[in-house]
């Protein structure tokens, strides 16, 4: 499906690499089919070209009539002025992505051309190893076959997950801020090995696998998270002990409390955007709305 499509990136950071190394890999798009640009850093684009062997330009010579994905990559201040200059250069049938923090499908489309098609979307870090758990989200012109060939584009990223818009900001809290707060326990799991004199490296490891081999009996299983937890929890026994120490010093609050602070300051985000959008252009907020593709899931 993806094959004869071409892909510009508008931005050639650390996300745009990512995604361009897994479609690259993968094979889903070749790479003499893919763009990438920046504003000014030329050994920047020369390194891609290099790396990857796609086309490296100045945005002004990108071929946007062949051009069927423009990704947004760059910093999120950037992006209205980057939608602002596609406005005139592309046509409706085109669909601009973003993988911006805070960039709603509404900001995108009151920057665009009546009818343009859009899609939001929120990787998290492990797309860098194509285990991401991605949403994604078409804006309100966005044809279905767009939204399945988006979603088709991500696979190189790790797993794809359409949702509603009104869920990104939790799904921000849950998946995007997400590997953080595995990362942090990880850090506290392997100080406490240090303390009792494992080696470093060794502990480290022995709490990576934990962690892949609990994620793993999830996926693989029918059981939800406390059904597992109950079959391995003994009486009386040490992880019956440790759960104890969890639930005295409230570990469960404290979970919930992470994603719920940064889904928090998800919404503080994409409402201080759409604010500075509306007072610049003295335009009223336009809620979109998702009955185009409420109820309908990608397998």
């Amino acid at each position: 499906m993806l094959r004869d499509k071409t892909v510009a990136f508008l931005g050639a950071g650390s996300m745009a690499e990512s995604m361009i190394s897994g479609i690259v890999q993968i094979g889903s798009i070749p790479a003499e089919r893919i763009y990438v640009t920046n504003r000014s850093n030329q050994l920047r684009l020369e390194e891609m070209n290099h790396v990857y062997g796609v086309h490296a330009v100045h945005q002004d010579a990108l071929p946007y009539e062949e051009v069927d994905f423009f990704i947004l990559a760059m910093k999120p201040q950037g992006a209205a002025e980057a939608l602002d200059a596609l406005k005139d250069k592309i046509r409706v049938d085109q669909v601009v992505i973003s993988v911006l923090a805070g960039i709603s499908t509404e900001f995108m489309e009151n920057h665009l051309q009546l009818g343009q098609q859009v899609v939001r979307l929120m990787p998290n870090t492990s797309s860098m190893i194509r285990e991401s758990a991605t949403a994604l989200c078409p804006g309100r012109h966005t044809a279905m076959d767009n939204v399945i060939a988006v979603k088709e584009l991500l696979g190189c990223m790790g797993k794809v997950f359409l949702i509603e818009e009104e869920h990104m900001d939790i799904f921000t809290g849950i998946a995007g801020s997400g590997p953080a707060y595995f990362y942090y326990l990880m850090e506290h799991m392997e100080h406490a090995g240090v303390k009792k004199g494992m080696d470093e490296a060794m502990v480290r490891e022995i709490v990576a696998q934990t962690i892949l081999g609990a994620a793993k009996m999830i996926m693989v299983n029918d059981e939800t998270p406390a059904s597992l937890r109950e079959k391995v929890t003994s009486p009386n026994g040490t992880t019956a002990s440790g759960l104890d120490a969890l639930r005295k010093n409230n570990g469960g609050r404290a979970i919930s409390q992470a994603i719920h602070h940064a889904a928090k300051r998800s919404k503080e985000l994409n409402d201080e955007m759409a604010v500075a959008y509306s007072k610049s252009t003295n335009l009223p907020r336009v809620m979109g709305n998702f009955s185009t593709i409420k109820g309908r899931c990608l397998s």
